[in-house]
Order: structure tokens, then sequence, then C-alpha cells
């Protein structure tokens, strides 16, 4: 099964976890097959590229499977040249891609959201 996991990530976490696995490699140990990992620095730049009309195009680019960019404003009874910007940024951000009939398509079995918020205290 092929995962997307979109989560939040520092650059020194992120580091981090590129040199373990790099670490790995040089190792000779066999890696598991690797899910496409899409990290944001922060929360808000998250939901500023997923917006939920983002989201609620891949949802029913996933439920619905491959078409034409103009069938997928039609279904989602949106403009199509809004569907085909954000449809642009998603194939920009790895969550979308296109097949040889020029169709877009979501590659993935699923995409996760990875959201942790801590730190905070209750008052």
């Amino acid at each position: 099964m092929t995962k997307a996991i979109i989560g939040i990530s520092s650059f020194k976490e992120t580091a981090g976890e590129l040199h373990a696995l790099a670490a790995a490699m040089d190792s000779g140990k066999e890696l598991a097959p690797a899910d496409y990992r899409l990290n944001f620095a922060t929360a808000a730049q998250l939901f500023a590229e997923l917006t939920p009309k983002r989201m609620e195009l891949l949802d029913t680019l996933k439920r619905t499977g491959p078409q034409s960019v103009y069938r997928l404003a039609k279904t989602l009874g949106r403009n199509y040249s809004n569907v085909h910007s954000s449809v642009a940024r998603l194939i920009e951000l790895g969550l979308i891609a296109k097949d040889e009939e020029n169709n877009v398509l979501v590659p993935w079995d699923d995409i996760e959201i990875h959201i942790a918020l801590s730190g905070s205290k209750a008052a």
C-alpha cells in the first residue's frame, strides 16, 4: 500500500531523519518501501497549501478516479481556472499525478495528515 503522509516538521527534524536514513543505507541495511512524505514548517503553512477546497478536490478525485481537469471542475461545481490552479499546485506538491492520457489522479492508496500540537498549557 502506498501512502502520502503530510505533516509538520522543522528543518532540523527533517535533516535528522534524512541523516539516519543515509546511515542505514550506507550500512547496507535493506530498507522497507518508503511512504511519500510532505512536511511543512508550520501548521499555518500546511493549511495555506491544503485549503478546504483543495482537500475537497483531493477527496473527490480519489473517490471518482482519473479524469480531465475539466470533468473534475464540473464534478466539483467549481470554476475551471480555479480547479486548474489547485491541480497544478497539488501536482507540484506530489499529491496528484497525470496519467498517459493527461488525466489527473491521486497516486496514493491513502493520504494521512499528522498534526501534533504540543507545548500548550491549559489556562
